[in-house]
């Protein structure tokens, strides 16, 4: 039996939404999740900020790999990076007592022999709750605390240290504004 489908534009672009949700869908999938405090390891630290970690999964003696057979076409390089939700006392850059317990781990990740030779950016962010202005300047001063606290109390090389404000421009949530992972720290490998 042959069956002939006859596209219509109104077909056509509902197809189309369909492609590009997807696409969104697979995009999401590889997003990588916000660590809370509690969570935070040096090995989950280690992993994700390590530039040639692979996404393979081992299962039962098995090895699902995500590698590209010979002669694909090279995939984007990944980004190395951790998003973190760091606490800070309220409207501040002051950091809590459990933020600082996070940070001691993140630190011994990065003093560990397989991120050594790497720099790092400090990136903060913030939900849109006040201005733009007030929510660029308290991203700044909370990168600037992180960074300030790995290398006074934790003896990280400040050389190894940037610190970068992003604002409230690069939200994770945007169905919900004000969501905790808006407000957060993201370290980022710097590959120079």
């Amino acid at each position: 039996m042959l069956r002939l489908f006859v596209f219509r534009p109104h077909a056509r672009r509902v197809a189309t939404g369909v492609a590009l949700s997807l696409a969104a869908l697979a995009s999401l999938a590889h997003a990588q999740p916000v660590m809370k405090e509690q969570d935070i390891d040096e090995q989950s630290v280690t992993r994700a900020l390590t530039p040639d970690a692979t996404d393979d999964v081992v299962t039962r003696g098995f090895v699902l790999s995500n590698k590209k057979p010979a002669g694909a076409p090279a995939a984007p390089a990944r980004t190395a990076s951790a998003s973190m939700l760091i606490t800070f006392a309220s409207n501040s850059s002051t950091l809590t007592p459990t933020a600082m317990s996070a940070l001691d781990k993140v630190a011994h990740a990065l003093q560990s022999e397989q991120l050594a030779a790497y720099k790092f950016r400090v990136e903060g962010h913030a939900d849109p709750s006040g201005s733009t202005d007030a929510n660029m300047r308290l991203s700044k001063d909370r990168a600037a605390a992180v960074v300030d606290y790995l290398t006074s109390h934790d003896g990280i090389a400040p050389e190894r240290l940037s610190s970068v404000g992003k604002g409230s421009s690069e939200p994770l949530n945007l169905r919900v504004p004000t969501a905790p992972e808006n407000r957060r720290v993201t370290i980022v490998t710097v590959n120079e």
